[in-house]
């Protein structure tokens, strides 16, 4: 199957804008767009979701837990019903404006620390599900965690992630910095590189970290996104071409 490009986009909030998403329409192939609760409101939605349609690409939601002032990248105790109930939410509005625009929702892929929150407890994990079998949609996820053995044993489709712009931890965890900042195009394409031809992931400390993928995330907000899409793209696209032509022969 070919290697999607993801970003999270729709992440800013009034007049204040954040990200690149603009010029990164282009180059990936689906959206995660925020929802409200870590970042975004109304507009910002519906902005995104009708670039989004112009450019031809997949939108998903993405959402986070309640927390504007820390981006969603503060754990919170929630109880399964609090999950479930604030994907729920977020889940709706961007829904709502998707139908206004003519397009489906595609996929589910929670935002930050809710993110690595249903990747550790299956129940959290469960109360997503629910709303993914609801709208009968795939979730995006890590391998290997809560995600994808909770989405297995209810029936959602999976997709694999992996992050080009993001360091992994030895048991194979994401190491998300409460500020964004911008990864070296040279390491991006050297991580998707090993992850491509190798199918693993070098830890900080150096451990070969099996990494199946189905999509790879580029953040939109990190300070040079768009130079890391353009080189991430550029390699998927190369691989995808000598795939067709190794089936070819």
């Amino acid at each position: 199957m070919k290697i999607a490009l993801n970003s999270d986009m729709g992440e800013s909030l009034g007049i204040h804008s954040f990200g690149n998403d603009q010029a990164l329409l282009g180059l990936i192939d689906t959206a995660n767009v925020a929802c409200g609760f870590h970042a975004g409101d109304p507009s910002g939605i519906r902005e995104t979701v009708t670039n989004a349609a112009a450019a031809g690409i997949t939108v998903g939601a993405h959402p986070g837990l309640p927390d504007l002032i820390g981006f969603g990248r503060r754990e919170m105790k929630l109880y399964p019903d609090e999950v479930r109930d604030i994907v729920r939410y977020q889940v709706g509005a961007l829904s709502g404006f998707l139908g206004a625009a003519g397009l489906p929702l595609d996929h589910i892929k929670p935002h930050g620390s809710l993110y690595g929150m249903v990747a550790r407890d299956e129940a959290l994990m469960d109360a997503v599900c629910d709303v993914a079998a609801q709208y009968e949609v795939p979730i995006f996820g890590m391998a290997g965690t809560a995600h994808e053995r909770v989405s297995a044993a209810r029936g959602i489709p999976f997709l694999a992630e992996f992050y080009v712009d993001l360091e992994y931890a030895a048991d194979g965890g994401l190491i998300i910095a409460r500020r964004p900042h911008a990864t070296p195009v040279e390491r991006a394409v050297e991580r998707m590189t090993i992850a491509l031809t190798e199918g693993v992931a070098i830890a900080v400390t150096g451990e070969r970290i099996p990494m199946k993928f189905d999509t790879v995330c580029v953040h939109s907000d990190t300070p040079n996104a768009v130079e890391v899409a353009t080189a991430i793209r550029t390699v998927i696209d190369s691989q995808d071409s000598a795939s067709g032509k190794a089936n070819h022969v």
